[in-house]
Order: C-alpha cells, then sequence, then structure tokens
C-alpha cells in the first residue's frame, strides 16, 4: 500500500483538509515548499515520498507517457478533470485508491478519476 498522497498546486484546499479530517496522510506541494517546482519535479518528490500524486493539470497526461516510455518509475498519478467532478467524489475516490489499491495497482499509471 502507498503512504499517502501528494498533492499538486493546484489542487483546492477544500480536498486537502477533508481528507485530513478523514486520517489521510496528505503532503501539499505548499507543505513541501515545491509551490514553484517543474511538473517533472513535483512527480519525482511524490516517489521518493512514496506517494501517489494527485493533479488536475493535464500537463500530468503529457509527461506520464514520456516517464513510461523510458522506464522511469512513479508512484502514480491520479488525475481528475477541473470542471465536472465534485469536490465529495473526489475525496471519497481518492480516500478509496489510497486505502484499498495495491502499488502494483497505482505504480507507473495514471488513474482518471471519476472511479464509479
Amino acid at each position: 500500500m502507498i503512504r499517502g498522497l501528494y498533492m499538486d498546486v493546484h489542487v483546492p484546499s477544500a480536498i486537502t483538509e477533508a481528507l485530513r479530517r478523514r486520517g489521510m496522510d496528505v503532503l501539499t506541494s505548499q507543505d513541501d515548499g515545491t509551490r514553484e517546482a517543474s511538473d517533472d519535479v513535483l512527480l519525482t518528490r511524490a516517489t521518493g515520498f512514496d506517494r501517489l500524486l494527485f493533479t488536475q493539470d493535464e500537463d500530468f497526461l503529457k509527461l506520464a507517457p514520456s516517464w513510461q516510455s523510458s522506464g522511469t518509475p512513479f508512484t502514480g498519478i491520479a488525475f481528475a478533470h477541473q470542471i465536472g467532478t465534485s469536490i465529495g467524489r473526489l475525496i471519497e475516490d481518492l480516500e478509496l485508491l489510497v486505502l484499498c489499491a495495491t502499488e502494483d495497482e497505482l505504480n507507473n499509471r495514471v488513474i482518471h478519476l471519476r472511479l464509479r
């Protein structure tokens, strides 16, 4: 099982705070001092901390295939579009991933949220 979540800088704080209230281990890029870091650095940091990176930044949908094709391992990316998915649904889906998904199901993959 992964350690927890790593939140991209653009993730609404309401999602982070709700997950923390549910007992989830969440580290934000702001907490990590990487607010201005590149997407490569964020994914490297998340992987180094053994955390699933959550983002709503479509640039990660281009970054992941690049890492996959080069054989660069990463702990996984959970992606959700900014429009059309409720905060409540995202919180439930992220909690489900952290609690139930195995490392093999997440590593080197992009998981598109909404799961249900």
